[in-house]
């Protein structure tokens, strides 16, 4: 319930401070006075979008205050807790308008976005008028309303689940489809290329092993011959028989040489076996260079069927045993393909039917929640003196979507056979405003929680309706809040709080204030909606009338 409203520097209100209280609340005055700025300040507290202005001339900044009770299981003590806000008894919404557009919040004194004020204003405020966009005359938040109005809650959430579980196995099986279409594309190319690098088998670091052997036997002829004469130079022909002679003949010598071939002797024996070493080294690398000419050429086949298959593919030699495994990971992938596409297929029937068996439920449960809300506003029409007015829940078929497969429209016919149609077109506005009104009190409730606030709903009506109207409001507001802006004496004397809004003009600039009345001054206000500007006896007798039958 809205407990207090305190306004400083919006539009042309200077400083204003007022306490509501429960029951019905009534604000009356001429018309530019500034009731709807009272509604724009509360609206700009509780973060609705509205003017993009609201600073008054010559203020550097605006602000409203709104304070709230709030009762054990208010909805608004969730919205407190899941922004880390501070709770309690009461809440306290801070709003500032900077002259240069800034706005700045707080809850509670803590400072939050204004998303979370529209969420807060949620549980907190509703407010309706004849021209109110917010839901009713809406077709688009209609099957919101009826949901709420049906408790639909928890089919819902399954409901949006099974959709997304839906979704999610349309889109595998899209995909799946996708992939599999694209591999098959190019099936014969996979089946091709594994086929090639199977029969090559390349191994990583074989490509540099061949280029080594390669080129060690393109070498080896034209380094063979050298070392053959080198070999043949060395040898028993060569520098190692000439020292085995040149040691044999001086070993023959040496008994005559007294000990001085001795040192020359043991030379050449080192020598020998130095070039013993050397002759058998040499051997050795011409062992090594040996080899068949058709080993060179397979050599050459091997070195260049690998790089040709490199270049193919386009990647490196060593990547291509790594290559092979990624193609043979896509053909087996295509080749088990059908069956996983066949398991997508089947989990995404699956989800559709599980869909579709929540969406007709959840269907059925909104055709009967339509037919009690049928019944329900019919009933509130009677007493607004529209009982013969049928106001109908039209349920279509739509197109499927996370909220189910059904369209709600609201509709009503004036008079029985008359061609029923929707709220805004078929009714005019003395009808419209009755009309909502009465969906109003059975969409909101009477135990909502909520401070309702009704901006001219009255309008176009007059007389009994008017005091029908009024009655209405009044029966709604004993379990609750309930604001009315209104210019129908009606409605007003049927208030349980009553104050006046008026301008007055002060050092030539225009303010508004809102004053409470006592019964003298309300007697006096009612009779001047009765009469206009001159209060006359007889519509202050009037007056004293219609607040007496209350």
């Amino acid at each position: 319930m809205l407990r207090h409203l305190d306004i400083r520097d919006m539009l042309i209100i200077d400083r204003l401070e007022l306490e509501f209280r429960p029951g019905l609340n009534v604000l009356t005055g001429e018309t530019g006075a500034g009731k709807s700025i009272l509604l724009d300040s509360l609206g700009f507290v509780l973060g609705w979008r509205g003017r993009a202005e609201l600073v008054r001339q010559g203020a550097e900044q605006g602000e409203v205050l709104a304070e709230f009770d709030l009762p054990e299981g208010h909805g608004a003590h969730k919205v407190l807790e899941e922004a880390g806000l501070p709770g309690g008894e009461s809440l306290i919404l801070r709003r500032v308008n900077s002259r240069d557009g800034r706005k700045t919040a707080w809850v509670n004194d803590r400072r939050c976005s204004g998303e979370v004020l529209r969420q807060l204003s949620e549980t907190l405020v509703e407010l309706h008028g004849q021209h109110d966009d917010r839901g009713l005359l809406n077709p688009r938040g209609h099957r919101a309303l009826l949901d709420a109005y049906g408790g639909h809650e928890a089919k819902l959430a399954e409901l949006r689940a099974a959709w997304r579980a839906r979704s999610a196995a349309e889109k595998a099986v899209t995909e799946a489809e996708a992939a599999l279409a694209a591999m098959r594309a190019e099936e014969e190319f996979l089946r091709h290329a594994v086929g090639e690098l199977d029969a090559l088998d390349p191994q990583p670091g074989e490509d540099e092993i061949l280029d080594t052997s390669r080129r060690l036997m393109q070498g080896a002829e034209k380094i063979r011959d050298d070392i053959s004469r080198a070999a043949a130079a060395l040898g028993g022909e060569g520098a190692e028989g000439a020292a085995s002679d040149a040691l044999r003949w001086l070993e023959g010598a040496s008994d005559k040489a007294e000990g001085r071939l001795d040192e020359p002797m043991s030379a050449l024996g080192r020598a020998l076996v130095e070039l013993d070493e050397a002759a058998r080294g040499v051997e050795a690398c011409l062992d090594a260079l040996a080899f068949d000419p058709r080993d060179l050429e397979e050599c050459e086949e091997r070195l260049f069927a690998i790089r040709g298959l490199a270049r193919k593919h386009g990647v490196g030699p060593d990547e291509l045993n790594q290559f092979a495994e990624e193609l043979r990971g896509r053909l087996a992938a295509l080749d088990r393909g059908d069956g996983e596409l066949a398991d997508l297929r089947k989990t995404r029937d699956a989800a559709l039917a599980d869909y579709t068996a929540k969406a007709e439920a959840l269907s059925a449960e909104r055709r009967a929640a339509a037919a009690r809300l049928d019944a329900a506003v019919s009933e509130e029409l009677a007493p607004l003196r529209m009982e013969r007015a049928v106001f109908t829940t039209r349920i279509t078929a739509a197109e499927p979507g996370p909220d189910g497969h059904d369209e709600v429209t609201f509709e009503v016919a004036t008079n029985p056979g008359a061609p029923s149609g929707p709220l805004a077109r078929i009714a005019s506005g003395g009808e419209l405003s009755r009309f909502l009104l009465a969906l109003k009190v059975c969409l909101v409730g009477e135990a909502s929680g909520l401070t309702l606030i009704f901006d001219e709903i009255d309008r176009g009506v007059g007389g009994a309706t008017a005091d029908a109207v009024g009655r209405r409001l009044a029966s709604l507001a004993q379990s609750g809040q309930v604001l009315v802006v209104t210019h129908s004496p009606q409605v007003a004397a049927l208030g349980g709080h009553h104050w006046r809004v008026e301008k007055e003009t002060r050092d030539e600039e225009t303010l508004s204030r809102v004053v409470p009345l006592g019964e003298a001054a309300r007697i006096d206000e009612i009779a001047r909606m009765l009469s206009g500007d001159r209060i006359t006896d007889e519509a202050r007798a009037a007056a004293l009338s219609l607040v007496e039958a209350r």
